[in-house]
């Protein structure tokens, strides 16, 4: 579903500014919002690009992405607003939910990755 309203495109200083509450891993960089994910080589890059592109192709919100082998680099604005909206920060809410999560250290039935390096594939920001 899509809608025909504008979207209010953010000035720097409030982007600044909702970004330093849950979104603090993510910074103002050339007009967009942007965020780098480290990972533990080319096999954690791919997965972390793989979530990325399947949240960000269900929200029908497309991020510029550079997969590097140890991190990955996402960059979000709305284009066809020029400039950054509520769209790319709903979506980097979302990319950093899934990314950082880590059922482990939430209890129940999930065990998540072990702490073990030999298992790691993506750093977390704890």
């Amino acid at each position: 579903m899509t809608t025909n309203s504008p979207l209010r495109v953010y000035a720097p200083d409030e982007i600044r500014a909702r970004l330093a509450g849950d979104l603090r891993h993510w910074r103002l960089e050339e007009g967009v919002i942007a965020r780098t994910y480290r990972t533990n080589g080319w096999k954690g890059t791919l997965m972390a690009v793989n979530a990325i592109g399947h949240l960000a192709e269900l929200a029908w919100h497309h991020p510029d992405l550079r997969a590097i082998y140890p991190r990955v680099e996402v960059r979000l604005d709305t284009h066809d607003a020029g400039g950054v909206t509520d769209r790319d920060f709903e979506l980097a809410r979302k990319i950093e939910s899934v990314l950082q999560w880590r059922p482990g250290r939430e209890g129940g039935a999930l065990e998540g990755t072990p702490d073990d390096p030999a298992h790691a594939y993506i750093f977390f920001d704890d």
